[in-house]
């Protein structure tokens, strides 16, 4: 998707790759068997191992690799069965053994690919440069006193995947659409719940721009651990426009790492970049090199779902559906389970329409996910199954609709209640189509003459005179004979 920033000197394409710290679904954490829960107390979820403790061994945890390969297969990633664990050294407070252990030069999984889905129906594939496995930092909290800091170790050794792509971004709406589907495809395979309000998903950006035109990169700057899409994306916007404004100032931009303020829509230093040599990275002495054979990788690839991409296309060759009805049912797995309950034995297309339409309608305005729908997906392939045999009419269903969202209760019963059967009998609607021609002959004479358009508004008078209830199609049929025109 094109974005180009207008200067004064001419225009400026911006350049975006991200980086994706990705909480693993585990238990426990990467090195210990101290618990992951979220909210648990501070400093309740501690092993000596996490705490920095002199002699304490860390050792691997088998699940957190088993989702690291799961989510690179996710991503049609290289695989690589032998892979080191090395120790990133710096100092910070709430890194109690003075290093991270990460991977640096042989990661767990190498490039892969990521299929973007944009608005206008387009698809484009970024590059993923790598996935490696890491451990957490703990939390440093600033605001519970006036002198104090205080640290909360609950997240520290907590595993991480973190998910680099490929400078291959060119738009903030390209780095909102990866991350959406970076996000989805994580939670369909069950590796990270993709929780950014909860920290488990967090997001770096590097961004630089140069002009149109040019093809090396220029100095880019971080913008560190935003923790939501629309706040990335706001991100990159700033930041991008600040380059533009400082070269074309005659500035330099140094590489460093900023935050960014979504209250005053601005990105601040935060310190100069660290180089890889900054870290003085080497192989973790306690741990040995991680290696595994083809049968751990196929036993874990046989296990993986159906993920959004061959999901859509199922939609598409199955259900007719289109490719951006397809795609908007996909982006999350219990949407697609939804939609297909529904659409099951029935008309696919209306399916969609209620589900992306009418319910997603009701969800959004009442801020519920699919999961928490007050209509359930039986309910509403019922209510599907009412108008394809013409027991509702299109005005009696959504009446019907808005009833099921306000009590839960199934449509037969709410039809039954209500007397919204749709009238097909042919004989009520005869007498209230010689009522209305006869009380409105000048309009029966004008549409006799030539002006068919009325035909719209004497359906309608035939809909009110039944209370909505008479079959549209029926309606135009019997008015047709009896106009005559």
């Amino acid at each position: 998707m094109s974005y180009i920033i207008k200067g004064e000197t001419g225009d400026w394409e911006v350049v975006i790759g991200l980086e994706v710290h990705a909480q693993v679904v585990s238990k426990a954490k990467l090195f210990s068997g101290a618990p992951t829960d979220f909210g648990a107390g501070p400093n309740s979820q501690v092993s000596f191992i996490d705490a920095g403790m002199p002699g304490m061994l860390p050792v691997i945890n088998e699940r957190c690799v088993e989702q690291a390969v799961r989510t690179g297969l996710g991503l049609k990633a290289q695989i690589n069965k032998k892979s080191v664990f090395a120790r990133k050294n710096y100092f910070y407070a709430d890194l109690p053994q003075g290093y991270q252990i990460s991977q640096y030069d042989m990661p767990v999984v190498g490039e892969g690919t990521l299929i973007l889905d944009m608005p206008d129906g387009e698809t484009r594939a970024v590059g993923i440069e790598r996935l490696h496995l890491e451990q957490d930092a703990g939390k440093s909290v600033h605001d519970m006193h006036p002198t104090k800091s205080f640290i909360d170790l609950n997240r520290a050794g907590v595993a991480l995947m973190e998910i680099v792509s490929k400078p291959d971004l060119r738009s903030p709406e390209e780095a909102g659409a990866y991350l959406r589907k970076l996000r989805a495809i994580l939670r369909y395979l069950g590796t990270c719940d993709g929780n950014m309000e909860e920290g488990s998903m967090r997001c770096d950006a590097n961004v630089s721009v140069r002009p149109v035109g040019e093809t090396d990169l220029r100095t880019r700057c971080e913008i560190k651990n935003v923790n939501s899409v629309r706040f990335v994306m706001q991100a990159i916007e700033h930041e991008a426009k600040r380059h533009v404004d400082v070269y074309e100032s005659g500035g330099t931009i140094h590489q460093e790492t900023r935050l960014y303020d979504p209250g005053r829509n601005e990105t601040r230093p935060m310190r100069s970049k660290e180089f890889a040599h900054d870290y003085r990275y080497f192989p973790d002495p306690d741990l040995l090199p991680l290696e595994f054979d083809d049968a751990f990788v196929a036993r874990i690839k046989a296990d993986l779902p159906e993920l959004p991409d061959d999901k859509k296309a199922r939609f598409i060759s199955n259900y007719g559906l289109s490719a951006y009805d397809a795609g908007v049912l996909v982006a999350e797995q219990e949407s697609a389970l939804y939609f297909e309950e529904v659409a099951k034995g029935r008309d696919a297309k209306l399916a969609n329409n209620w589900v992306t339409t009418n319910l997603f309608g009701v969800l959004n305005a009442k801020g519920l996910t699919i999961a928490e729908s007050p209509v359930s997906a039986k309910n509403l392939g019922r209510l599907i199954e009412l108008i394809s045999d013409n027991t509702l009419s299109s005005r009696l269903a959504k009446e019907a609709f808005e009833l099921m969202v306000e009590t839960g209760k199934d449509p037969d019963a709410i039809v039954a209640e209500k007397g919204m059967k749709q009238i097909t009998d042919t004989g009520p609607i005869d007498a209230a189509i010689d009522q209305i021609i006869a009380a409105n002959p000048d309009k029966a004479a004008q549409y006799k003459s030539g002006k068919v358009q009325l035909m719209g508004w004497f359906v309608g008078q035939v809909m009110k005179a039944t209370q909505g209830k008479a079959n549209p199609a029926l309606c135009s049929e019997l008015l047709q004979k009896k106009l005559g025109a």
